[in-house]
């Protein structure tokens, strides 16, 4: 664990942003208060991937849906 004050963070944050990617970094400020930085884990899940709609619509009806609207434009 690494520790900056708040005006060497300032100074060097993007090369702090990839330190904290190895090991936890603290900011500590004049009065005393400290914060601590940790990279966030990326979400496994895709942005696509979203939950279904429980609809009874047949296929044939879902594609004349699509093909009424693309008439519309």
């Amino acid at each position: 664990m690494k520790t900056y004050t708040y005006s060497q963070a300032r100074e060097r944050l993007a090369n702090i942003l990839e330190e904290s990617k190895k090991e936890e970094i603290v900011i500590r400020r004049r009065k005393g208060d400290m914060f601590s930085i940790l990279p966030k884990t990326p979400s496994i899940r895709s942005p696509f991937d979203v939950p279904g709609l429980s609809k009874k619509i047949s296929r044939k009806e879902i594609l004349e849906a699509i093909r009424e609207s693309r008439k519309r434009v």
